[in-house]
């Protein structure tokens, strides 16, 4: 199945009809629209229901932060979703997974109703990206509740042939990668951490991939060695364990190479920020494998870096 994302663009595109678009992904798509603000068809719009259109209004509540309006609206929105008239399961999944994350009955039954969420998508849109944020949402329930190993249960359907779009899968990934860079579980982290930028990248979501590069570069710079283990190499033939434990594997000079070689452009794009701890990363690595390139790219850019301690390490 292709993701919303595909579909909206080839609606735009003329490639495909309207008339062509199952009703039960409207809504979908027009969630898409408005998370990501991107346009589309009037046309498309025009088949919500009144009930949809209000969910996605509630959806903006939260989006400009208007979290106690929200939770009113929120209220009302859930007795017509169950309602015999505006009976629609899928705005209900929405409306109960947007009051569990605002806790609005504490977290206990917060738990509860996201493993609901989870459940219902698996039944009536399994491997959507509605379904796998309802089970990123509900992994991050767990782990914030110290259930680390159900979260990763959760994490562990969400694989390369389980059908959910790329985003999904990236970000559920990265997730692990956190996961196992807390418990110091440093080899399989810098893996998932990897892998989640290779998604990333291939998606074209460059933000997410920026912080997945810079998540695995943290971690790859404590020990660079030319003979160590190149990352696909690692993947490939990762073996799985029982449980996790703590490992190390150095990162591969070569590794190391291509991803500040990738993020250089991308966070050169403005020097500004009284912060920059990611290009103080990028030094660090082109003392550690002894590019100076890296270093003189910024150097010739001084006038534009902001950050105090940046511009000393520079220019020592």
């Amino acid at each position: 199945m292709k993701d919303v994302g595909e579909i909206l663009s080839q609606i735009n595109s003329g490639t495909i009809n309207l008339s062509d678009i199952p009703e039960e992904l409207v809504l979908q798509l027009c969630s898409y629209m408005l998370f990501e603000d991107i346009e589309g068809p009037d046309e498309l719009l025009a088949k919500l229901s009144p009930l949809q259109r209000d969910v996605l209004g509630l959806q903006g509540l939260l989006i400009e932060g208007d979290l106690a309006n929200a939770v009113i609206t929120s209220e009302e929105l859930l007795t017509r979703s169950r309602s015999k008239e505006e009976r629609d399961l899928e705005c209900e999944v929405r409306i109960r997974m947007e009051r569990a994350l605002l806790a609005v009955d504490g977290p206990d039954i917060s738990g509860q109703e996201l493993a609901w969420c989870t459940q219902r998508l698996k039944a009536i849109a399994p491997n959507t990206a509605l379904h796998g944020i309802s089970m990123l949402n509900q992994a991050t329930w767990h782990s914030n509740s110290g259930e680390i190993m159900m979260a990763m249960a959760i994490h562990a359907e969400i694989t390369k042939d389980s059908g959910f779009p790329p985003e999904i899968r990236g970000l559920s990934r990265l997730e692990v990668g956190r996961i196992l860079t807390a418990m110091d579980d440093l080899d399989p982290a810098m893996r998932h951490l990897w892998t989640a930028r290779a998604v990333f990248i291939d998606a074209g979501m460059e933000a997410e991939a920026v912080v997945a590069s810079l998540e695995w570069l943290d971690l790859g710079l404590e020990e660079v060695t030319q003979d160590a283990p190149r990352m696909l190499y690692r993947i490939e033939n990762a073996e799985p364990r029982s449980v996790p434990g703590s490992s190390w594997v150095p990162a591969n000079y070569q590794d190391v190479y291509d991803v500040v070689e990738g993020l250089l452009p991308i966070l050169t794009r403005d020097l500004g920020g009284s912060e920059r701890t990611d290009l103080g990363m990028i030094l660090d690595a082109a003392d550690i494998i002894g590019n100076p390139e890296w270093k003189k790219s910024l150097l010739e850019r001084a006038n534009e870096i902001q950050d105090a301690r940046l511009l000393e390490v520079l220019q020592s």
